[in-house]
């Protein structure tokens, strides 16, 4: 069963990529590292998929240290590996948001200083495309987090392109489930940095993830559905105020 759910998660997400056309041949794609499981089953699928694809591109695995003083020794030799170049930018990003600014909820400053390094290392570097591994689940919680604490229908796109940098945001993993992902990484024995941030765990996104994980012990197949309403969502059966007539 181990090569069988291996060629089926890899086909989807080959046909995420291909549903929302996120490479073409001559892209330069700088893949997002971080050490968890997520980024290192999407730069491993990235490759498997860049062998067998008529589009030619490139892929980069940038690594950005937040400052955990983090031995990243087994994700280099990992992308050494694959022939992926590897590029390690230092910062003080964990500092600034913990020590200098004392957030309370830290995940959207240090999520928003990450970004900004990771797109500039990637301009840096002439890519055009930024690949992440968020995966359905993380789709799903954006999803509940956005209704719960702002009131708003809305999550992250599998593609956007972003006016100011140019950039274009693929997310590859996004029709795989975050079990697919764990189990992918296990049979492939992929490597993986255990989370130094002091406040993993603790944040609003993990209490969302209990919401979900009560959801589909409830219904099993409701992460299957929710994928299916994201593809289908029809504006048309929300409510809209009339417009006056001029």
């Amino acid at each position: 069963m181990g090569r069988y759910f291996q060629s089926w998660a890899l086909t989807r997400v080959k046909q995420a990529m291909v549903d929302y056309q996120m490479v073409k041949s001559g892209d330069r794609v700088a893949v997002a590292l971080s050490g968890g499981k997520d980024s290192t089953a999407l730069l491993y699928a990235l490759t498997h998929v860049l062998r067998v694809s008529p589009a030619k591109f490139t892929l980069h695995g940038i690594y950005v240290d937040l400052g955990w003083e983090v031995a990243v020794d087994s994700l280099r030799e990992f992308c050494e590996k694959l022939g992926v170049p590897f590029y390690y930018k230092p910062s003080e990003i964990g500092k600034i948001v913990f020590t200098a600014r004392k957030e309370k909820n830290p995940c959207a400053l240090c999520s928003n200083l990450r970004r900004g390094v990771l797109n500039n290392t990637a301009l840096e570097l002439g890519c055009n495309k930024v690949a992440l591994g968020h995966h359905l689940d993380d789709a799903i919680e954006t999803f509940f987090m956005s209704l719960f604490y702002t009131g708003q229908f809305r999550t992250f796109a599998p593609s956007t392109y972003l006016d100011r940098t140019g950039l274009t945001m693929i997310r590859p993993l996004v029709y795989l489930f975050q079990e697919h992902i764990q189990r992918l990484t296990r049979e492939l024995n992929l490597p993986v940095i255990a989370n130094p941030c002091p406040a993993s765990g603790l944040t609003r996104r993990e209490e969302v993830k209990q919401v979900v994980g009560y959801l589909t012990r409830l219904y099993p197949d409701f992460k299957e559905r929710f994928l299916t309403a994201l593809k289908t969502a029809d504006l048309r059966n929300l409510w809209f105020k009339a417009e006056e007539e001029k």
